[in-house]
């Protein structure tokens, strides 16, 4: 009876691992799109770093991303606000261009949704 409530509460505490890890710990690290110059988004350890990428309206953004982590979930990055997606190689950086043509805030996510960033248009 004692090893089933000690191997129930180990579970809980992974789990309550997994969520802070992925949804709770992410930094807010924020930057502002400025001069057409492309924005480095690192993908490393569970974690887009910056998370948050401030932008105007109805102006060109390049995001560049840059895949650290070989795990399979940080193989694509989302955009479904903008019907947007990008694979990203391994170890190499990739370029996605486009025009954020509304207002607001959209999550970007990898498939699994386990990534997760913020692009606020103004």
């Amino acid at each position: 009876m004692t090893s089933i409530i000690l191997f129930n509460l180990v579970g809980v505490a992974v789990i309550a691992f997994i969520i802070w890890w992925f949804w709770l710990s992410q930094s807010h690290q924020e930057t502002k799109v400025s001069d057409n110059q492309p924005i480095e988004i690192v993908v490393e350890n569970g974690v887009y770093s910056p998370a948050i990428i401030r932008t105007k309206s109805n102006k060109e953004i390049t995001l560049r991303f840059i895949r650290k982590d070989h795990s399979p979930c940080a193989e694509k990055v989302i955009f479904q606000d903008f019907d947007l997606s990008a694979d990203l190689p391994a170890s190499k950086s990739y370029d996605i261009s486009f025009t954020p043509n509304k207002i607001g805030e959209f999550d970007f996510t990898c498939q699994m949704g386990m990534y997760r960033g913020k692009l606020i248009v103004e």
